[in-house]
């Protein structure tokens, strides 16, 4: 009589780990916010710190660079140091993602969010 129903337990565990993994991506995305990655340029005359968000939070300039006629080359190692940052903050960000899905039993590599 409930041979159409066999089905429902394990609809009820998918529900689960759906709800378990919207839980644990939240949490992740709070932890983005405070891991930092730090992208350099200039041999590490240029730091730019960001979050694994891809937030800027700060940049070192090494004073030994400071000469008015380097502008422009000022200018291009602080967009090589942030562009830098922002390649790791979100390469890191994929890493934490891998980490999430495989805890859940999910593939490798399934890109989330969707």
């Amino acid at each position: 009589m409930f041979k159409g129903l066999s089905g429902l337990g394990d609809m009820a565990g998918m529900m689960k780990k759906a709800q378990e993994m919207q839980s644990k991506m939240g949490e992740m995305q709070e932890e983005l916010h405070n891991i930092m990655v730090v992208g350099e340029a200039g041999a590490g005359l240029v730091k730019a710190t960001a979050s694994a968000k891809g937030d800027l939070k700060s940049l070192d300039i090494d004073p030994s660079i400071f000469n008015g006629d380097d502008k422009e080359v000022v200018e291009d190692l602080i967009l090589a140091a942030v562009k830098d940052a922002q390649t790791k903050a979100a390469e890191r960000a994929q890493d934490e993602m891998t980490k999430l899905t495989e805890g859940l039993g999910l593939p490798k590599d399934m890109k989330l969010p969707f």
